[in-house]
């Protein structure tokens, strides 16, 4: 049985039990986070697995745990141009992308980039906007790209989007649609913190931000070269089966009305190679798949009218899956 590698903490800095990480960089950036975010490691280390494996991010949380300061905290440990989109009804998908403008002077139009054009974004409270103006993130999510005016531009690399919403206000809101969600690499709750690490929170924060206090420790060249070693992590094929296999079940399932697509299984698959590696392994395990599925597919299923008239949650349905599909057993790991 293969051992699932855990995170430990010790003095404050993050540590890979059994088998130390590779690039000390990529820990940096985990303290950093966890500098600012007390008690919300899991949160961070998936954080980074969505920026290394080029995805992006849904958090969705009540006000006031941290969205945005965490967005924040990433986009400073990585020397990355942070730009922030507040999203309201009101807000017109020019004003995400840009705008062209008549310059009377040069008798021509000049294109002035939007915040989309950024390292890092926060699309904060996503689901206040109109649809119209939620696709205008569709490309540039996808393709790297934004087309203005029959003009395709390539955004600035790396790029990363981290959404915001809160799910407990409805009045004036509108639900992503299924196609926006996914495009979201990985869903994710930041939730309450414990007593104890709210306690060391306000000891921490009662005088200055930490936020204040950290700086970046790695490099935009950096990244973008640790993204490709990442994407050159090796999946054996009994892996790859193992992701096929759990796409399958949630097609096939009488209580799913829509299962995940082959752009999740592709999501699945380059999230695992991203967790491998920063765990310091050249090589993806089932476990890594076994982990990650809850937050990279939980989104992009719907369940039936009579599941969800039942009381049935998507995760707890995701759950019976991934304990009713084989695991298989490597039958080789590549040094």
């Amino acid at each position: 049985m293969i051992e699932k590698m855990k995170i430990g903490r010790k003095k404050g800095r993050i540590l890979f039990d059994e088998r130390k990480a590779g690039n000390e960089k990529l820990i940096n950036v985990l303290d950093n986070i966890n500098a600012v975010m007390v008690g919300k490691e899991e949160v961070a280390l998936l954080s980074l697995v969505a920026l290394l494996a080029e995805g992006h991010v849904l958090l969705e949380d009540v006000p006031g745990v941290g969205k945005t300061m965490l967005i924040r905290t990433l986009a400073k440990s990585i020397d990355g141009e942070f730009k922030r989109i507040q999203f309201t009804p009101d807000l017109l998908p020019s004003d995400v992308t840009g705008v062209s403008v008549y310059n009377p002077k040069t008798l021509d139009f000049e294109f002035h980039k939007g915040p989309i054009f950024g390292n890092v974004i926060l699309a904060d409270e996503i689901n206040r906007t109109s649809p119209k103006t939620q696709s205008s993130l569709l490309e540039a999510m996808e393709e790297s790209s934004v087309t203005i005016d029959g003009q395709t531009s390539r955004l600035n690399r790396p790029f990363f989007v981290m959404a915001t919403q809160n799910p407990i206000e409805h009045e004036g809101t509108y639900p992503l649609p299924e196609a926006q969600l996914d495009r979201f690499l990985l869903k994710l709750k930041i939730g309450y913190p414990d007593p104890d690490a709210e306690l060391l929170m306000l000891e921490r924060q009662s005088r200055t931000s930490p936020l204040h206090e950290i700086g970046s420790v790695i490099t935009r060249e950096e990244l973008l070269f640790m993204q490709e070693e990442a994407r050159d992590v090796h999946a054996e094929k009994s892996v790859l089966n193992y992701i096929v296999s759990i796409a399958q079940a949630t097609r096939e399932h009488p209580s799913i009305a829509l299962g995940i697509s082959p752009r999740a299984s592709l999501a699945l698959m380059r999230a695992a190679k991203a967790y491998a590696y920063i765990h310091g392994r050249s090589y993806v395990v089932p476990d890594d798949i076994k982990h990650l599925a809850p937050y990279v597919l939980s989104h992009r299923i719907i369940l039936t009218p009579e599941a969800r008239y039942a009381g049935e949650q998507v995760e707890g349905m995701l759950d019976q899956i991934l304990n009713g599909v084989s695991i298989p057993i490597s039958k080789g790991i590549p040094s």
